[in-house]
């Protein structure tokens, strides 16, 4: 997901923010979030909370995102005098601390019941007896990447594929998108053209869902692909490795 809070400057390397100094008395998230409001007022500021480094602030800030609410991390001392735009790495556990918080601040949960799945390619693996469902672009090659190395590899799970075609970087994908719903086989012709880069057969004139899967991706925040939605209702972006799909297919509510 692309961060919204972009007008903010990167002012300084914030040095003194990062010695090991003790926090004034005063200064406590309450007084932080005052100042950075007075700073700058333009900016709806949800949160405010000590992080682990001594004198520097976390600062969660509420923007929009095609009509969805989005949150963006940064780093405040407490006058907020200085910023730190970026991420905030624990240098022993080898993780971004920010992008932690950015998941869980910004995690979409959807409710699959109540996807039209009957406008996605449906795709039986083995048994069948668990779901996902992926947004799929047929000129994406991370969408490629991710049919090849990750869902070719799955067993005993059913696939829902909704197709969409990002016409602004694919041109013809739609072509390719209407010549698989079409078909005669759209799974068959689907893994075919995906996985092993087979011939399409010519786009047919039969109606297709694509314009109603591109409004349901984008009440979904949805704006690129592929992007995964797994039973308990997570929203994955990305040609994420098998062993994770496996993973979060086992996932609890």
């Amino acid at each position: 997901m692309k961060r919204v809070f972009r007008l903010l400057p990167v002012v300084a390397l914030l040095t003194p923010l990062l010695a090991c100094s003790a926090i004034n008395a005063g200064d406590n998230p309450d007084t932080v979030k005052k100042a950075f409001k007075a700073r700058f007022p333009d900016r709806e500021v949800v949160s405010v909370a000590a992080s682990p480094v001594n004198n520097l602030f976390e600062v969660v800030i509420k923007g929009q995102n095609r009509g969805r609410d989005v949150y963006t991390v940064v780093y405040s001392d407490a006058k907020a005098d200085y910023l730190l735009v970026g991420d905030l790495i624990d240098a022993k556990q080898r993780n971004s601390l920010t992008e932690q918080r950015l998941e869980a601040l910004n995690k979409v949960s959807i409710d699959v019941s109540k996807l039209p799945l009957n406008k996605a390619i449906k795709d039986v693996r083995g048994n069948g007896s668990r779901q996902l469902v992926v947004f799929s672009d047929p000129d994406c090659p991370y969408c490629k990447q991710l049919e090849r190395e990750s869902i070719a590899k799955l067993d005993n799970v059913t696939v829902y594929t909704f197709l969409m075609p990002l016409a602004q970087l694919h041109p013809d994908a739609e072509r390719k998108s209407r010549a698989i719903w079409c078909s005669k086989d759209p799974a068959k012709a689907w893994a075919g053209f995906m996985r092993e880069g087979k011939a399409l057969p010519e786009a047919g004139n039969c109606e297709t869902p694509l314009a109603e899967i591109a409004a349901l991706a984008e009440s979904f925040g949805i704006s690129g692909t592929p992007a995964l939605i797994f039973p308990n209702g997570e929203l994955v972006p990305g040609a994420i490795p098998v062993a994770e799909i496996e993973k979060r297919l086992s996932a609890k509510k």
